[in-house]
């Protein structure tokens, strides 16, 4: 039986969030015997299920759950055009400027569609030059900092939208620690960002966040990455202390560099 026909009475079944085990039994009996044990994997990276919240932000539930779409727009009329070019705006107010390839990379949307929608958006997004002479497309009257203004240390967290945001990941990840942050799954590590580039990477242990730097960095730097821990225990108080923790095997891969652990006091 094809994905086609099952899909619209999935969506039927997850009308209401449902738990991955709830909807891997109903689809094992509309299979009935013979079922292939991998036609729910199949099947929910094929049907346009949500991900429905089990946990609170900054944790992860025990269990995952799926809903369905409230509506399903189709490819090619009015609304699905009108809700790219949302999409677009939204990525640019976030990230740009940016080229046509960032905002397809990580909209996972082809460029044809990306130039379309930039075109019907002219007005309300400007054309700018970068660096190598590419082009680029930002928010009319956003301000653009000047090359050397400072970029404040941050942590940030696992599969953060900045470390996904561009098509060339040099713009922010240098190409030797690529390899480190990104692993070959696509997961990406909770990294220290470090005058706008990684520079290591974090995670939470007992007793605060342990910090790993990839190369040297001034006292003043780690200064405010302790700042930026202590705000960071402050937000997981009371939810996951030791958020992460299923891929603390990773840190026993990656390259010697300098380890400091940053209290929460």
């Amino acid at each position: 039986e094809g994905a086609n026909e099952l899909v619209p009475e999935l969506l039927e079944q997850a009308r209401d969030p449902r738990s991955a085990e709830e909807l891997r039994a109903w689809l094992d009996d509309r299979l009935g015997a013979g079922a292939h044990p991998g036609a729910w994997w199949a099947l929910r990276q094929y049907a346009p299920l949500l991900r429905a919240p089990t946990g609170e932000t900054w944790s992860f539930g025990s269990q995952m759950a799926f809903v369905a779409p409230p509506f399903r727009p189709v490819l090619g009329d009015q609304t699905a055009a009108e809700s790219l070019q949302t999409l677009v705006l939204r990525y640019l107010a976030g990230f740009g400027p940016a080229t046509v390839a960032d905002v397809a990379q990580f909209a996972m949307i082809q460029r044809s569609r990306i130039r379309l929608a930039l075109r019907a958006l002219d007005g309300d997004v400007v054309r700018l030059t970068g660096p190598a002479g590419e082009e680029l497309f930002d928010i009319p009257g956003r301000p653009l900092p000047d090359p050397d203004t400072p970029a404040p240390p941050r942590l940030l967290g696992m599969w953060d939208n900045l470390l996904l945001a561009y098509a060339v990941r040099d713009r922010v990840i240098p190409p030797q620690y690529r390899k480190h942050v990104i692993r070959v799954n696509g997961d990406s590590l909770p990294t220290l960002l470090v005058d706008g580039f990684v520079a290591g990477v974090w995670r939470a242990i007992d007793g605060g966040i342990e910090a790993t730097a990839f190369h040297p960095l001034p006292q003043d730097v780690w200064d405010e990455l302790a700042a930026e821990a202590r705000s960071l225990s402050r937000l997981l108080a009371g939810r996951d202390p030791l958020i992460y923790r299923r891929y603390q095997h990773w840190w026993d891969k990656l390259p010697a560099g300098e380890t400091r652990l940053l209290t929460g006091s």
